[in-house]
């Protein structure tokens, strides 16, 4: 059995309720002030069983201009409209907001109910209103469709309206039930017994009893605990369906109408959204660069600052691109339809597609650069929007669960193309684990920033071996993912670009050539430091014999360390090489002939004092060639004998 969902639409007091009520029986006027003042004022729902066996879902919405926001709130989800008219009255102000709106949520099917007729004489007059009403919708996507005459309080022309109905629904393609299940809630109440209930039209995905969901943009998360269509107990929800929802263990407070109920991370909330905009041609006046607007998509309203990108301001009936700062979070998925309101007075002015969920906040002159590349996400290919958020993201990379949010394309398709392009290397999957992305431009761009940062210290520290990589990361721009930044290490040395040794990395190409005053200067450390054995200067008492600069010094000084010639043992205290290996070798001697050693025979052994001693008995420890065990040494491994 399909199930679709029809909207009402329509001017106040033009019969929307009285005709649902003839045609289901059901009365969705349920507020004790609706009764009393004879209007619609919230939202109302009802059903029917067509006469071929398929199911009719209906959103009665208010038709009074203070209301609108309701209507709009109503007509998110629908298939389908019936646009009500009065025969008596003809097209009002509300019926032409009403189909702006209709129009500017994209709602593509639907009929005309011409209600009231019975209030009418003179058939010559309903033709009139016929023709009149034909022209009115000329140019729109009700072009051409039926108009049916009808009287609710007498029921003429009633089984004509159900049958061009049925017609119309049997043209409707069912709804692709993959992707993330979302439910823009547009009512909330409590039961006793049950707890909180959310209702809503279910615009994607399905939902069964037991699953985890997540509130939007408050991010609450519950399970479901019920699920209901049309009053029916169900199993499951698909798209398409006006669904009430138990929660699990969730207070009232908490959700209100423009929350959506959706799979765990299937949404991210946002402040900013970018769009692309129509002004309508009938809106009274032009619209000012941030300016202050109503912004309605799914269910919500929201107060939002509206920043146009390749505009100063926009006249009626053109378009734009334009960022919308919302002084309150919403979640939303590319392609999701909005219509924005003026602040005051308050009246329908445009409406449009949401092109980015969560956008960069434009400043400046990079607004119209971003204007422009906003053309792709409103004209290009799914591959084309897919790879266009993998370069948008930048050097902090998109993971696959976040890129899905972005682009809001079918699960098969996504994943196709996504594994296209990371065999054809147009992405970068550079952290395999979490499954984050980076557009191979951005990239290079980052190889180049750590080539020439190399560059640069290699020429100020020409005598160093390397850079020390966390040095060589502070040094880029912004901070960059510490997986990325390993990746990128790892292929610019597998191209043989950079070497890397321990937490030095270095350019292939940088070789360590001493200056003819740097040769003198290590000539005279070395000769210092040979001479003195194992009872050597501190260097900084060498320096003040040395030529050259201070710079100079420290240079050569950690030149010969890198070099292995000087090692050292504690701050500012160096000993050749040479003089170590001898002593090492005096050491494996004298293990030979005892297994122990003690502080007065190594001193007896190196013939130095206790300001070399202890620091070279401690050096000897760190080296793993002996161990300590009490006040005596023994050689960690014989084998090393």
């Amino acid at each position: 059995m399909k199930q679709v969902i029809l909207g009402t639409a329509g001017h106040i007091d033009h019969g929307k309720t009285s005709l649902i009520r003839a045609m289901t029986g059901i009365d969705t006027d349920r507020l004790k002030e609706e009764k009393l003042r004879g209007i619609t004022i919230e939202l109302g729902f009802a059903y029917v069983d067509l006469p071929n066996g398929d199911r009719l879902g209906i959103v009665d919405v208010p038709g009074h201009e203070r209301f609108v926001r309701h209507m709009v709130a109503g007509a998110t989800g629908i298939d389908m409209v019936a646009l009500i008219i009065a025969a008596d009255e003809g097209v009002m102000p509300q019926t032409r907001e009403h189909m702006e709106i209709c129009q500017l949520l994209r709602v593509k099917k639907g009929l005309v109910a011409l209600t009231k007729i019975d209030l009418v004489d003179d058939p010559e007059w309903i033709e009139m209103v016929k023709e009149d009403v034909a022209e009115f919708l000329t140019g729109t996507f009700l072009e051409g469709a039926p108009i049916v005459p009808l009287s609710a309080a007498t029921g003429e022309g009633m089984e004509e309206f159900k049958g061009v109905l049925t017609r119309l629904v049997e043209s409707i393609e069912p709804r692709n039930a993959d992707g993330p299940f979302r439910l823009p809630v547009d009512r909330v109440f409590s039961m006793r017994g049950f707890g909180t209930v959310v209702t809503g039209t279910s615009i994607s995905g399905r939902l069964h009893i037991g699953a985890p969901v997540i509130v939007y943009p408050s991010g609450h998360k519950t399970k479901v605990r019920g699920i209901q269509v049309h009053n029916e107990e169900v199993e499951e929800v698909l798209p398409g369906q006006r669904t009430a929802v138990n929660l699990q263990s969730t207070e009232r407070a908490l959700i209100q109408r423009g929350h959506v109920v959706a799979t765990p991370g299937a949404l991210v909330p946002s402040h900013m959204v970018d769009v692309h905009l129509e002004l309508l041609s009938s809106a009274p006046r032009v619209l000012k660069n941030r300016a202050k607007i109503r912004f309605h998509t799914g269910t919500s309203e929201n107060l939002a600052t509206l920043v146009l990108l390749n505009e100063d301001e926009l006249k009626p009936g053109e378009k734009s691109f334009a960022q919308i700062r919302l002084d309150e979070p919403i979640a939303v998925l590319r392609g999701d339809r909005f219509v924005i309101r003026s602040y005051s007075p308050v009246l329908t002015i445009g409406g449009g597609s949401i092109l980015h969920p969560l956008p960069h906040k434009h400043k400046g002159h990079d607004k119209r650069a971003a204007a422009k590349t906003l053309a792709t996400l409103l004209e290009g290919d799914e591959p084309s929007i897919i790879l266009w958020h993998i370069l948008d993201a930048g050097w902090g990379g998109v993971s696959e669960q976040e890129l899905r949010i972005r682009v809001n394309v079918a699960t098969k398709p996504f994943e196709k193309t996504l594994q296209q392009f990371i065999s054809q290397k147009k992405a970068i999957l550079y952290d395999k684990e979490n499954r984050r992305l980076i557009h191979p431009d951005v990239m290079e761009k980052l190889r180049n920033i750590i080539l020439e940062s190399l560059a640069d210290y290699h020429q100020r520290f020409p005598l160093k071996t390397g850079m020390p990589k966390e040095e060589l990361a502070a040094q880029l721009p912004r901070p960059v993912d510490v997986k990325l930044y390993n990746f990128l290490l790892r292929q610019l040395a597998e191209d043989e670009q950079l070497v890397q040794e321990m937490e030095w990395v270095r350019l292939a190409t940088h070789k360590i050539d001493l200056t003819k005053d740097e040769e003198v200067i290590r000539q005279r450390v070395e000769s210092e430091y040979l001479q003195a054995g194992l009872q050597p200067p501190f260097f900084r008492e060498v320096t003040a014999r040395l030529p050259g600069t201070p710079r100079q010094h420290q240079d050569v000084l950690e030149w010969m360390f890198s070099q292995g010639i000087l090692i050292k043992v504690k701050e500012d205290l160096y000993f050749h090489r040479a003089a170590l290996d001898s002593l090492k070798r005096r050491l494996m001697e004298f293990f030979k002939e005892n297994e122990e050693l003690s502080a007065p025979q190594f001193k007896e052994i190196t013939q130095a004092s206790r300001k070399y001693t202890i620091p070279l008995l401690e050096y000897f420890d760190t080296q793993k060639v002996t161990v300590r065990v009490g006040d005596v040494r023994r050689l960690r491994d014989t084998r090393a004998a």
